[in-house]
């Protein structure tokens, strides 16, 4: 859970799969107020590319998107959103 004290909030959804994983982070950034930010670990490829598309769709600030150092032949990442409106 690397970088997660850099947010506001901090969720993670790499037990879940795509569209969960966008529904779970829409919700959470709904709840958030303007400038404030949200740490997202998420797993897999899909869910690595669809969330942040998503999320900047909306109109949000993707500040990072970096892997994480875990074991072998698992992708787990680490995003930064900061919510814009």
């Amino acid at each position: 859970m690397s970088n997660s004290c850099d947010a506001d909030y901090f969720l993670d959804i790499t037990s879940d799969v795509c569209p969960i994983t966008f529904v779970k982070t829409k919700l959470k950034i709904e709840k958030m107020q303007v400038g404030e930010t949200l740490s997202v670990r998420l797993k897999g490829e899909e869910p690595r590319r669809n969330v942040p598309e998503s999320v900047q769709e909306l109109g949000h600030l993707i500040l990072k998107l970096e892997p994480e150092v875990i074991a072998e032949g698992v992708s787990v990442f680490h995003l930064l959103i900061q919510k814009k409106r």
